[in-house]
């Protein structure tokens, strides 16, 4: 589920945020932790937060430009879907 943030702590910003439900909390946390970059050096006015409650990984990005907001929530999409197809060709993860 996706849905535009109302952002009061930070005028001027854009944000979007990202609920995507897994089976099981292991295979939410498989998914945070495939997605999860490493720190980068910040470099265009965007960031992206990434938790999981439960069975569920919750994505918020803020940003300063429509544009990079664009590119980097489609770049993140592309990715969930690489994750969810590999989760779905190895089935479910062994119990730890």
């Amino acid at each position: 589920m996706a849905a535009p943030v109302d952002v009061r702590n930070e005028p001027g910003k854009l944000e979007f945020a990202l609920d995507v439900p897994f089976p099981s909390s292991r295979e939410a946390s498989i998914a945070l932790q495939s997605l999860s970059p490493d720190r980068e050096p910040r470099k265009g006015g965007i960031s992206k937060l990434l938790t999981v409650s439960g069975s569920t990984l919750s994505v918020r990005w803020t940003a300063d430009e429509a544009r990079i907001l664009r590119v980097s929530v489609g770049s993140f999409m592309d990715n969930l879907s690489l994750v969810l197809e590999t989760m779905e060709m190895f089935g479910p993860p062994l119990p730890q």
